[in-house]
């Protein structure tokens, strides 16, 4: 119901908006034509129909931002809801079962598994939110050492595996050419963050399976790249650059049912940007998988500025 009102708001503001600007265009027109001889105060009446029309413009543009900055923000809540909601109820059932039931040891540890596999998914999505708040508000220079990007990425790649109950070949990491260590500056915590986020999403997007592709390698000598390729549903052109929006969701996979917060690519970039890094999304389509690319500069050996991380 919200989202229809939304939605009849942005069109009644977009065609006040396109009203508005005609009729100023006739008045103006009209103003000219009558009083043609006196150029002074065609200038004058020119200078002023300009600024009322980029009023005009600039007020709609500014109404039907914030409408969809709204939607973005329901479909958040809506969205953290259910993520908070259905493993709440999912737990609360397991343990009404076994508080009123009799039930033999190996459905006991089942039950267990599956409450175990809930509370890891409610703290993600906990831990998500506040992630979100908490890099928009700080920088943490003082918290930055040597990291190795290679071991790091295979560390969250068994978590994900883990994590998706996924068989190891799913997931595959290319050994870096000539066996070379690349380092960059930063936090640990938030660039395992970043990486479990690209994995994550990989996984999520491909439902019709899992099949990974992870390389880290070095680029004009003063980049650590790593690249994430899946098979999976793949992204409009018009979503490439969204994606790492707060709160957006890709529109090209309405299709499909993919549970999440619209928060995890907003994390990476975020996260990117603050190490002096990029990352942006490479897809020939929907159906085509997506290449995700964390660029990330490269740490010399002997920086003195920095420690190597444990």
């Amino acid at each position: 119901m919200n989202l229809t009102r939304r939605r009849g708001a942005k069109a009644l503001f977009i065609t006040l908006g396109v009203f508005l600007t005609a009729l100023a265009v006739t008045l103006n027109i009209t103003w000219i034509h009558n009083n043609g001889r006196r150029l002074a105060l065609d200038l004058v009446g020119a200078l002023l129909f300009a600024i009322l029309i980029a009023g005009v413009v600039l007020n709609t543009v500014f109404l039907v931002r914030e409408i969809r900055r709204n939607e973005r923000q329901d479909s958040f809540l809506n969205a953290v809801t259910h993520e908070l909601k259905t493993p709440i109820a999912s737990i609360r059932l397991y343990l009404d079962t076994l508080s009123r039931r009799s039930v033999d040891d190996a459905q006991r540890q089942r039950f267990y598994e599956i409450m175990r596999d809930d509370t890891d998914r409610l703290l993600g999505t906990v831990e998500t939110v506040l992630k979100a708040g908490e890099l928009g508000h700080r920088q943490r220079a003082g918290l930055r050492t040597r990291v190795e990007l290679h071991p790091l990425v295979a560390d969250c790649i068994a978590t994900v595996l883990n994590r998706h109950h996924l068989p190891a070949e799913s997931i595959q990491l290319e050994p870096v050419p000539g066996a070379v260590r690349l380092y960059v500056i930063g936090n640990a915590d938030d660039l395992r963050t970043a990486v479990l986020n690209l994995l994550d999403n990989a996984v999520k997007y491909s439902p019709n399976g899992v099949h990974i592709q992870c390389r880290v390698g070095i680029e004009r000598y003063t980049w650590v790249v790593l690249t994430i390729t899946d098979s999976g549903l793949g992204l409009a052109s018009s979503d490439l650059k969204r994606i790492f929006k707060r709160f957006y969701r890709a529109s090209s996979n309405d299709r499909v049912k993919i549970k999440g917060t619209g928060l995890g690519l907003f994390l990476v970039n975020t996260i990117a940007r603050q190490h002096g890094g990029s990352v942006r999304a490479i897809s020939e389509g929907v159906g085509q998988g997506t290449t995700m690319v964390l660029r990330l500069p490269l740490s010399i050996v002997n920086d003195p500025t920095s420690t190597e991380a444990a």
